[in-house]
């Protein structure tokens, strides 16, 4: 009993399990034979690379292209600093779920329902949802942007994108999908002969880019805003359930984790040189112009770029932007399309034909259809729309990375695989960090006028809170014998970390939290109870006025 028990896995759909057929190269199932020559990992990591560059270069999308060009035409490069700090937490956050999705076999949403109740569960998927699918419309506005630049018909353009979208995913087979995606990832390069046309800097690039310093006579206010705007849209909830269930659906075990690292570090590359490159090339073409300090939305900039950089950067620039509004679209649907499928146990492979799987498919193509009429819809405020996501996604991410830590800490389910100390405490300092900015953008969206004392105020308290509440609850379990925190231990790996995966849900026991796990939570939940109200009331006051 004991030998079958350890050989079952959590995999909910069938089509999870089986040989590896990456866009680049394909790894038999039972091929457990050692990478002992460079070619031979050099073949593994071709097999192995997608998930990491597909989410990380989807993430440069529709309002990554509006953020950064904001960035560089209102201040510059003087934000550039800002992306050098986002690399480390984009790598352990996205490290985190390369972990749990090769590891366990079970997407996101799934891990939380079972580990965290109904509660927890229902409101990841149901915020999932509802931001997912304004994200996508975003996406297709940014579509519009493109296409109105390059002189191409909106209403033919939108609906042919979003067939394009459908059929990308709709083919059954998983290596065809992942191909279209790697296409989509090398046309994120056309923002490089851009930077080089414009050719900014270079030193003044790399300075900004190493020393912090804040854009000068600017208000802080609004600077602060558009630094937690870089951090939300360089860091999306999305991701993570994304490419947790893309590795479940690409059939990645333990492993290969330290490929898909490899893949994930690629990809971190190109997400940091394409915005690096368009806060750069935005800097040096609109400064000194009227339109410094002035900016509008990203047609605003190709047009801008026409005007003072040439036909052709501009043409490039739009091209780019509708390349990483498609991959975008397709990346944010299938991650809900993979959490629907994994909170109600139904088909949902990307090996799968659509009749074999249609309520997967059904959700992934039904968002792309609605996106796309409510773009092409007289009257809908798209405006609305992206406020709503930027907002949204800056109140959710922290919830989002709170799990992810406590997944990660949960022996049962990683194993000898679970965060060491060093991981927690950056990653604890990381959460800290995302729910204060969380409160201060929900706070700026909210009440316009904010001072300054109220951001520095902000940030100030919610250090000296943060540090407060968790000296009081350590030192209580240090009192108590330290019984909550030894979960938080990084004990030597009992089993083979290249074997081992998680048993069956249902075989686990309980989750049991510690002391200070449950007051963040608790006080996670107030939060998000709190500013998720204030901002729905927000967008029907925007609603109304609209209307």
């Amino acid at each position: 009993m004991t030998e079958t028990k350890s050989t079952q896995t959590a995999i909910l759909d069938t089509a999870h399990a089986g040989d590896i057929h990456g866009a680049l190269g394909s790894i038999a199932r039972d091929d457990t034979a050692p990478r002992a020559t460079l070619l031979a990992r050099l073949k593994t990591l071709l097999a192995i690379v997608g998930p990491g560059l597909i989410v990380m270069v989807g993430d440069n999308d529709a309002g990554a292209f509006g953020t950064y060009t904001q960035a560089g035409q209102n201040y510059g490069t003087t934000l550039l600093w800002t992306l050098l700090l986002l690399i480390p937490v984009l790598y352990v956050n996205q490290e985190m779920v390369v972990r749990l999705g090769a590891v366990t076999g079970v997407g996101h949403a799934r891990l939380i329902f079972e580990r965290f109740g109904r509660f927890w569960g229902a409101f990841s998927v149901i915020d999932l949802l509802v931001l997912n699918a304004l994200t996508i419309v975003t996406e297709f506005i940014g579509i519009t942007f493109a296409l109105h630049f390059l002189g191409v018909s909106q209403f033919w353009g939108v609906l042919a994108s979003a067939v394009i979208v459908m059929l990308a995913v709709s083919t059954g087979d998983f290596r065809r999908f992942e191909r279209f995606g790697i296409v989509l990832v090398a046309g994120s390069l056309l923002l490089l002969p851009v930077i080089l046309m414009v050719h900014p800097p270079v030193g003044q690039i790399a300075a900004d880019f190493f020393v912090p310093k804040m854009p000068q006579d600017a208000k802080l206010s609004e600077v602060m805003l558009l630094i937690v705007a870089i951090v939300g849209t360089t860091v999306a909830p999305w991701q993570l359930f994304f490419q947790q269930s893309y590795i479940v659906d690409k059939r990645i075990t333990s492993r290969f984790i330290r490929y898909e690292r490899m893949d994930l570090c690629i990809g971190i590359v190109l997400v940091v040189v394409g915005a690096v490159a368009m806060i750069s090339f935005c800097a040096e073409v609109f400064a000194g112009k009227p339109e410094f300090g002035n900016y509008t939305d990203a047609l605003g900039t190709a047009v801008g770029l026409e005007k003072y950089a040439g036909r052709l950067p501009a043409v490039l620039f739009a091209l780019a932007l509708l390349d990483a509004c498609i991959i975008g679209a397709a990346a944010v649907a299938l991650s809900t399309a993979y959490a629907i499928g994994d909170v109600f146990a139904v088909k949902h492979s990307l090996h799968r034909k659509p009749w074999d799987a249609k309520g997967f498919y059904g959700v992934y193509c039904g968002l792309i259809m609605l996106a796309a009429v409510l773009v092409l819809t007289p009257g809908t405020p798209l405006g609305l729309f992206t406020n709503a996501v930027q907002t949204l996604a800056g109140v959710l991410l922290p919830s989002a990375t709170v799990f992810l830590l406590l997944l990660c800490n949960d022996r049962h389910i990683l194993g000898p695989w679970i965060n060491s100390v060093r991981l927690n405490l950056f990653t604890g300092a990381v959460v800290a960090g995302l729910v204060m900015l969380s409160v201060i953008l929900t706070a700026a969206v909210l009440f316009p006028d904010l001072s300054e004392q109220w951001i520095i105020g902000i940030l100030a308290g919610g250090s000296l809170l943060a540090l407060a509440v968790t000296a009081a609850v350590k030192l209580y379990e240090m009192l108590s014998h330290g019984r909550a925190s030894s979960r938080f231990t990084h004990k030597p790996p009992l089993f083979d970390r290249d074997t081992w995966r998680m048993p069956p849900l249902d075989w686990l026991p309980p989750a049991r939290l510690s002391p200070l796990s449950r007051i963040w939570m608790l006080v996670l939940r107030g939060y998000l109870v709190v500013a998720a109200g204030l901002v729905l009331l927000r967008i029907v006051q925007f609603a109304t006025v609209g209307a």
